[in-house]
């Protein structure tokens, strides 16, 4: 009995120090912005507000124009607002070769898309976790790719297509987007925040390389994967410069460079036709601005949802 009570004196005597030791708890972010002026809020929400009405105003522009009549839109140009909807523009775009360039853009996009997601998380894979002499360089590599302007590319790509045959072709347009640093770049990102003990389980197994890549660390990079087919159907949709090289002829037109075309008046559009160039890039728009907004929560940082030690 006399040996217990000193060490509950002592244990009291360490709680008692824990307890002192814990950081005293500061005010959060929130507290802190609650306690301040009423009027310092409001001038901040004020600009918030008016920074966003000044981001989507072209944008409204862009959907009440394409309603307008002509002379409408040529009256009252920063007026978003149509005094008679027309849907003429819409229609008149059917004339304009436009389904087609849709289907070529529908084609380019998810040709692309799985492309990149095939290729560019196996090569992450194999630099993240395959072992070889040169891993660290070929992988510099690819970081250094990511500084290179893509504008400096285009001429050198030109005449590769030219010595290639594949000038004017679906190939063309196809091939040389199938892969590309960023993706790389964001699996490897990825797969390395995997835990090697889930590869080291599966090789007891009796698992490869490839049966680990496939039933292991695809499902588990599923994050980063939906980031990446995101990120590439939207620069392959929207891509105007690398199909420019790749094609010049109207069949293999794609939005981009048909809607190009409509603009600039060679395909015989007056220069006062606003109403059926802001349909064309409305159409245009629509389905990359409904994708984004419906998957964006995908869009992670590389790493987050890996399986942590």
């Amino acid at each position: 009995m006399l040996d217990s009570e000193p060490e509950a004196g002592i244990a009291r005597t360490r709680r008692r120090s824990r307890a002192r030791q814990r950081p005293v708890p500061t005010p959060s972010r929130v507290t802190w912005w609650r306690r301040r002026s009423p009027w310092l809020r409001a001038l901040t929400y004020l600009v918030l507000v008016t920074v966003a009405v000044l981001y989507i105003y072209p944008f409204l522009i862009e959907l009440g124009t394409a309603f307008k009549t002509n002379p409408d839109a040529t009256a009252h140009a920063a007026n978003p607002i149509p005094h008679n909807w027309v849907i003429a523009a819409f229609t008149e775009l059917s004339d304009q070769g436009f389904p087609h360039w849709f289907e070529n853009s529908v084609y380019l996009a998810v040709s692309v898309t799985v492309g990149r997601l095939v290729f560019d998380s196996m090569a992450g894979y194999a630099l993240s976790r395959i072992r070889f002499h040169g891993r660290r360089a070929l992988f510099s590599a690819f970081v250094a790719v990511l500084g290179v302007p893509g504008i400096v590319l285009l001429i050198p790509r030109f005449l590769v297509y030219l010595q290639l045959g594949i000038y004017n072709t679906y190939t063309g347009m196809i091939i040389p987007l199938i892969t590309d640093a960023a993706g790389v770049f964001i699996m490897k990102q990825f797969f390395e925040s995997i835990p090697e003990s889930l590869e080291e389980a599966a090789r007891i197994d009796g698992a490869g390389v490839i049966r680990i890549y496939w039933s292991i660390m695809l499902p588990l990079a599923r994050p980063a994967l939906m980031t990446l087919a995101i990120l590439s159907f939207q620069a392959s949709w929207n891509d105007f410069p690398d199909i420019l090289v790749a094609e010049s002829s109207p069949s293999l037109d794609t939005l981009t460079t048909g809607v190009g075309r409509l603009v600039s008046g060679q395909l015989g559009a007056a220069s006062t036709e606003y109403p059926l160039k802001m349909a064309a890039a409305l159409l245009m728009t629509l389905p990359v601005a409904i994708i984004f907004f419906t998957f964006q929560r995908y869009i992670v940082r590389t790493g987050e949802g890996a399986t942590k030690e």
